[in-house]
């Protein structure tokens, strides 16, 4: 399965795929509005298919993998 690229800044609707479900992100539940944000000191965005998102608000809502975010 080919690994989606995201851009950090940008807005996704998060949708989880088997691996989100199975293991789930820290704050966040399917349909919830998020940005890609790239954390210091951590992997950027797209490292091994992953990326960190946050809510609109600026709360931190975990590591996702990067096929559960789909362009809103």
């Amino acid at each position: 399965m080919k690994t989606k690229r995201v851009r950090a800044g940008n807005v996704y609707v998060y949708e989880p795929v088997l691996i989100d479900r199975c293991h789930a992100p820290y704050d966040i539940t399917a349909g919830d509005v998020v940005r890609v944000v790239n954390l210091p000191g951590s992997p950027r965005a797209n490292t091994m298919g992953h990326c960190h998102v946050e809510h609109l608000d600026g709360r931190f809502a975990g590591l996702v993998c990067t096929n559960s975010l789909r362009a809103r």
